[in-house]
């Protein structure tokens, strides 16, 4: 028995219902690749938003040395108007509010990217703590160093546990960043007022340019 032509139409597609398969197929596609497209776009100009904020946070700092004879908040004792009885313990907050003139607002201490629930922008300086911190504070730098890593993203690590608030970093210690906030990334200002956009290798480096075996960072911990 023969096969009617109404059967092998029915056992195939037709070409208009191919095209129409194609385009979903294509358009499902491009529909993918815009996504990832625009959650690269977001997290660049977040990564951005963040170096502006260490780059304001660098020139704060600079006019408040210049004012204390060219030192750091945390290297001048609190009877001179400094915080280095602060250098220890969940206290990294504090030498960012005795910039407050020179900071001018709180929320460039907390970069955009933070998504911990537990971080928050200050309204004002009074109520500062970490919870509106999102840079550690290298406690080791000086003028004279300007390859320094002064201020910088939180999410730096070596794996090993912050102690008393301090986290070491040591030349000799393979140090990176977590997939917190910037995707395993981060930023760092430099004594010398540049940022740097560091990747893990890129950070080791920079740690090891500052010519010391042992940098030692504040961090702002956050309570559980």
């Amino acid at each position: 028995m023969k096969t009617s032509l109404s059967n092998q139409r029915e056992r195939g597609l037709t070409l208009v219902e191919l095209f129409v398969v194609m385009a979903i197929i294509t358009f499902l596609v491009l529909f993918a690749m815009s996504g990832t497209a625009i959650g690269t776009s977001k997290a660049r100009a977040l990564r951005i938003q963040c170096v502006n904020n260490l780059k304001q946070i660098g020139l704060a700092t600079r006019i408040w040395e210049g004012d204390h004879g060219d030192k750091y908040p945390w290297s001048i004792p609190g009877t001179n108007g400094g915080t280095i009885q602060f250098t220890t313990g969940p206290n990294a907050w504090r030498h960012f509010q005795i910039m407050s003139n020179e900071l001018s607002t709180p929320k460039v201490l907390l970069c955009p990217a933070d998504d911990d629930i537990r971080t928050v922008a200050a309204t004002n300086f009074n109520s500062l703590n970490n919870s509106n911190i999102t840079y550690f504070v290298g406690l080791d730098v000086s003028e004279a160093n300007p390859n320094g890593m002064l201020f910088g993203d939180r999410n730096i690590t070596n794996g090993t546990p912050i102690k008393n608030g301090i986290l070491e970093l040591t030349t000799n210690q393979l140090a990176g960043w977590t997939a917190e906030m910037h995707k395993n990334v981060g930023n760092v200002l430099l004594s010398d007022g540049s940022v740097q956009q560091l990747s893990g290798t890129g950070l080791r480096v920079t740690i090891e340019n500052t010519g010391l075996f042992t940098n030692h960072f504040q961090m702002p911990i956050l309570t559980p």
